[in-house]
């Protein structure tokens, strides 16, 4: 009988997921939205330079902003991008990391 071999989990794509609320239950007024878009813009500059992964998008809605940022190390991306999240004046906010199977969640 031959044992499966452990995925490695090098090869796991980790992710930074950044929660921020708005001040309306809809998609936030517009110079918040564009705060988030120049802040994404910063860390897609950062992640690049830092050759830690890449910025992926946002969502907007339900009086919520979450951008999304994927690379193989969740740490070393967060390490990234944390001066960026924190500027944002959105509360409450959080970032979770994720690493496989595993979480942790961030109050900013």
């Amino acid at each position: 009988m031959e044992t499966p071999n452990a995925p490695d989990s090098r090869d796991e794509e980790h992710a930074v997921i950044a929660h921020f609320r708005l001040a309306s239950h809809g998609f936030g007024d517009v110079d918040q939205r564009e705060r988030i878009y120049e802040a994404e813009q910063a860390m897609e500059a950062a992640t690049e330079t830092a050759g830690v992964g890449e910025v992926d998008g946002n969502e907007f809605g339900g009086g919520e902003a979450v951008v999304y940022a994927y690379g193989p190390d969740a740490d070393a991306l967060f390490k990234v991008l944390e001066p960026t999240l924190r500027s944002l004046p959105f509360r409450p906010a959080h970032v979770l990391l994720r690493r496989g199977d595993s979480e942790t969640r961030v109050d900013l």
